[in-house]
């Protein structure tokens, strides 16, 4: 099982276990580039097998599902299903936009035919001072919590994100989300500030939200 990227540069190259971008469960992985794409099998800490790959318009359906489904199950996400501005065609024309995009990636996982969570890398903006700057999102079902599948998601976008030329990646997440915050910890993410009134929950009132990036070149 393996890796194949397809993106602006092309060359060949071998990771070998214990380098960052490391998954769970995997020995040496090969890479290939060519354009922005992603593909990724990794057994879970369940022995079941997970693959990662770029959401495509196919996925609509399912990309909608998950989305409302993940956005009701925690108060931890920027928004709640009531607030998803897609329906199901607007979702397919997304990522059949993603799929194509050179920078930016929208990445879902699959256990046993089900989509169990997304993640992507968007760029900050387009013009110089900020262009080399992206920003990560991941969210995963309930269900699926705790087997690695959040840390597959995190470090796929991470190898995007420096195929596509990207300085630096940056997230935001509620400081209670401590499973989260120890998460992205672990694979390089150093927290540059915290904003006290980040998040207004509809259950909780303000949320702290705590600032991180990682440097990528």
């Amino acid at each position: 099982m393996g890796a194949v990227f397809v993106g602006e540069n092309k060359k060949l190259g071998r990771m070998a276990p214990g380098t960052r971008g490391g998954f769970y469960g995997l020995c040496v992985r090969r890479f290939v580039v060519v354009k922005m794409r992603y593909e990724e099998q990794m057994v879970l800490k369940d022995g079941r097998v997970c693959t990662l790959r770029n959401a495509e318009e196919r996925d609509g359906a399912e990309v909608h599902r998950s989305f409302n489904l993940t956005h009701g199950e925690t108060d931890f996400l920027l928004s709640y299903p009531d607030e998803n501005s897609f329906d199901v065609e607007q979702e397919r024309r997304f990522l059949a936009e993603k799929a194509e995009d050179p920078r930016e990636a929208e990445l879902c996982a699959w256990i046993d035919g089900r989509l169990v969570g997304t993640a992507g890398i968007e760029a900050v903006g387009k013009k110089d001072k900020v262009k080399r700057r992206a920003v990560l999102g991941v969210s995963v079902e309930k269900a699926y919590w705790g087997l690695g599948v959040g840390r597959a998601l995190v470090l796929a976008c991470i190898r995007c994100a420096e195929l596509a030329g990207y300085a630096q990646l940056e997230l935001e997440v509620v400081a209670e989300n401590t499973r989260a915050v120890a998460l992205y910890e672990s694979v390089g993410f150093l927290e540059f500030g915290r904003n006290p009134r980040g998040f207004y929950s509809r259950r909780a009132g303000w949320q702290e939200v705590v600032l991180m990036r990682l440097e990528l070149a």
